[in-house]
């Protein structure tokens, strides 16, 4: 037995062991897809092909970036924890150099949990994007943003069912876009719109400008109100993700602690009475 330990290569003194950095990004990416579920079921994902979901206002938006740093916090210190806990020690020496290495393996599955939760989104996305869909070939970029402003711009109790106006949409959906520009939407733009919705529903020339003008208006918020949650929600995204690397930097370092029958360090001793003095000092 003395000899076989003496021969047998220490495994501990690997810098960097990967069953348990695959343990802790599974880990801390299972329990950060359980967080982002429960929180598109109680409404706090603002993203959705509803046109609903464009009239979310920013406290919602910024409710939905708190919760997706906390769940991140939680997740990644939950995956970091796994993978310092799970980690073979590499015998006895200087503490730093075990935290350091425990932390390192945290980090490792921190990043290995982003690319997973990435290439997720990505297959996803593109399994959206290659989903048939009846308006495919006229489709533009305005749907689903402005299908509202869409349908109600060419709305007409007289036109037949079975007439495409697949075409017009489009188009009429990249003018719509420019609303939000500097300049907006030019008259030459504006013309046309008019009398393309005189021409596809029938309204006189009055009322087709009354209704493209209404358009232009609700297209105009309608993109300020996506643009404004696409961005703290963005802002959020990458606050989570660099806040996560904290969280599992200090999770693997508590997991490691926990394997070699350590004390907690000083920092989370100290986090730790004072809860204990908010809930029993008084």
């Amino acid at each position: 037995m003395t000899m076989e330990a003496m021969t047998r290569p220490d495994q501990g003194n690997e810098p960097l062991q990967w069953t348990p950095v695959f343990a802790g990004a599974i880990g801390g990416a299972a329990l950060s897809f359980i967080f982002l579920t429960f929180a598109i079921a109680v409404g706090l994902g603002v993203s959705s092909a509803s046109p609903t979901w464009r009239d979310t206002s920013a406290a919602l938006a910024i409710l939905s970036g708190i919760y997706l740093i906390l769940q991140a916090l939680v997740s990644f210190g939950f995956g970091g924890y796994i993978a310092g806990r799970t980690r073979r020690a590499a015998g006895p020496g200087a503490t730093d150099e075990v935290e350091n290495r425990d932390g390192l393996h945290g980090l490792a599955a921190w990043a290995l949990a982003v690319l997973l939760g990435a290439a997720l989104a990505a297959i996803i996305g593109a399994s959206t994007l290659n989903r048939p869909s009846p308006r495919s070939a006229q489709a533009s970029a305005a749907e689903p943003l402005l299908s509202y402003e869409l349908d109600r711009l060419f709305r007409s109790a007289r036109r037949p069912q079975n007439v495409d106006v697949s075409s017009e949409r489009a188009e009429a959906g990249r003018i719509l876009l420019t609303s939000s520009s500097h300049s907006g939407v030019s008259n030459e733009d504006r013309t046309y719109l008019v009398q393309q919705v005189a021409a596809t529903t029938g309204l006189s020339p009055a009322d087709s400008e009354r209704r493209v003008e209404s358009a232009i208006a609700n297209s105009k918020a309608a993109i300020g109100r996506s643009r404004r949650s696409t961005i703290i929600l963005a802002f959020s995204l990458a606050a989570a993700t660099l806040l996560g690397a904290l969280a599992a930097w200090a999770g693997a370092c508590a997991g490691g602690r926990h394997r070699d029958g350590a004390p907690l360090p000083e920092w989370m001793t100290h986090a730790n009475r004072l809860e204990q003095r908010k809930l029993f000092g008084r």
